[in-house]
């Protein structure tokens, strides 16, 4: 294998791993509840801990990526988060589970501050795109093969087998990280020349482009968490579409945002003069085509054809997305930078599910997918201001 398939291989099964633990837990919960006697939100807190504790940590782990290096951080990072998993295994109470929550979160925190740098490094340029795509499209296979993986395992090997032997895959990854390491390039660190104007890391995130990178990463998380949650309650609420047809719209959706991420990441590389224009291309018709769902009563097939083009849109929009961060980017401080807007990953999805839900409870389901696309328009407006803001100064080593 080539150099560059090699760090997309060792970087991508790690991610995939993040992404596979984190949707572990929630089929985990029937077995919970039976085995330690806790209520429905008692078993959301693990998730919800686990979320939480990635999206705080992601910055400050950001800092020490840039500073200290990629490489220590993903073999540590990843072989805590396997290795909490594969002790919930042999939890006997459930304070313990929550406490692993905890740890696996950390480890969790080190994947995209550490995988973005080191790919900046490791990748040749002209196939940086590609690279971001396999990445993200690796995370996405994490998630949705972690359900039916963990159930299919706990039905033959029950709930603590299932837990050991995941949490286990990880520990041969990071033997191949240290094995491979040669290979695993930090990203170039560049001194600022002489009377440059230089922040600091703490002032970078505070620029206003920083800031409306994570707006963008915010509302675009917010709308597909708003799909992922409702969509199914929507489309039986307000069109009548029977539940197996509304559920396959939803996983038509996710198939699409999935395969979308492969052709953003194509486009990237051909486009990179025209990456913002994209995005807005293919996030309008992203909006266009939920808008369009969310006003007409569709047959089933066209509703699943139509969520399908919705999710193959937005998916395009993500490497696009993730390229014009790294441009942003001063040199040497990409941990840090992707640390930050990317925590508006994990806050916008937990931030979406009650309030759409409320709108529902006070009897407005049509409302949700309107809502969907104007948080899509909203993350164009972020992008543009932000790709118009341009670089911010050098940064000071911090």
């Amino acid at each position: 294998m080539s150099r560059d398939t090699r760090v997309n291989l060792l970087i991508g099964i790690g991610h995939f791993l993040s992404h596979f633990y984190v949707l572990c837990l929630p089929p985990m919960f029937l077995f919970w509840q039976g085995a330690f006697q806790v209520s429905y939100a008692q078993l959301g807190m693990t998730v919800a801990l686990m979320s939480g504790t990635t999206a705080l940590l992601q910055t400050p782990v950001g800092f020490l990526v840039d500073r200290h290096g990629a490489r220590r951080f993903l073999v540590g990072g990843t072989l805590l988060m396997a290795l909490s998993m594969a002790a919930m295994g042999f939890a006997t109470a459930f304070w313990q589970i929550l406490v692993l929550a905890v740890c696996s979160g950390i480890g969790n925190s080190v994947i995209h501050p550490a995988d973005y740098a080191i790919l900046s490094g490791s990748v040749n340029k002209e196939k940086m795109g590609r690279s971001f795509a396999i990445h993200t499209f690796n995370g996405n296979l994490g998630f949705a093969t972690a359900p039916p993986v963990i159930i299919a395992l706990s039905a033959g090997l029950g709930w603590r087998g299932a837990l050991l032997l995941v949490g286990a895959l990880g520990v041969p990854l990071v033997g191949a990280v240290l094995w491979q390491s040669r290979i695993l390039n930090d990203q170039a660190r560049p001194a600022p020349a002489a009377g440059a104007a230089v922040l600091s890391g703490r002032q970078l995130l505070m620029t206003r482009p920083m800031l409306l990178f994570f707006g963008f990463f915010l509302m675009g998380a917010m709308a597909g968490a708003g799909v992922q949650a409702w969509l199914i309650t929507v489309l039986h609420s307000v069109h009548g579409l029977a539940l197996p047809a509304a559920s396959s719209s939803l996983t038509a959706y996710m198939v699409g945002a999935t395969s979308g991420v492969l052709v953003g990441g194509y486009a990237a590389e051909r486009l990179p003069a025209r990456l913002l224009g994209f995005v807005i291309a293919v996030t309008m018709a992203s909006a266009a085509l939920v808008l369009v769902v969310a006003a007409v009563a569709l047959p089933a097939v066209v509703t699943m054809g139509v969520m399908f083009g919705a999710g193959i849109t937005a998916g395009c929009s993500r490497t696009p997305r993730d390229m014009m961060v790294k441009d942003a980017a001063p040199p040497g401080q990409i941990g840090k930078v992707f640390g930050f807007v990317s925590s508006g990953l994990p806050l916008g999805s937990a931030l979406t599910p009650v309030p759409f839900g409320f709108l529902i409870d006070r009897g407005h389901p049509e409302l949700v997918l309107v809502l969907v696309a104007a948080l899509l328009v909203g993350s164009l407006l972020c992008a543009g201001a932000a790709r118009a803001a341009g670089q911010p100064a050098l940064v000071a080593a911090e």
